[in-house]
């Protein structure tokens, strides 16, 4: 897969800031399916070490997100996230074309989380 542009990060974990971003999709009036989680991935190795950290006791997780609005083709969102900061990876190009009713919501919940990271 090529590497995809990060549209923006936040100063949360990557499993609060998928909890927050869900919530104000939800709200949104879209659907979210997620269909990977790292943790989940790796509970069935017993030795699988963090290439970013070189332990098992880190905080790495990445989480894509299918997001789904009446009568458009689903939308990727990647999050990636360590160290209590989650980057943001939207799937956006001729193969798989973001919805703009989709694109707006998602600034939408972006700037509603980057706005609760100053409180």
């Amino acid at each position: 897969m090529d590497t995809l542009p990060v549209i923006t990060s936040v100063n949360y974990s990557c499993d609060e800031t998928r909890r927050r971003l869900i919530q104000s999709l939800i709200r949104s009036g879209l659907r979210v399916m997620e269909t990977f989680d790292l943790h989940d991935a790796r509970l069935g190795l017993a030795d699988c070490p963090c290439p970013h950290h070189g332990t098992a006791a880190c905080d790495c997780q990445m989480i894509v997100l299918l997001i789904y609005a009446n009568g458009a083709s689903p939308v990727t969102l990647i999050l990636h996230g360590n160290d209590g900061q989650t980057w943001f990876s939207l799937v956006n190009n001729p193969a798989q074309q973001a919805a703009p009713v989709v694109q707006v919501a998602l600034e939408g919940a972006l700037r509603e989380i980057t706005a609760r990271q100053g409180l």
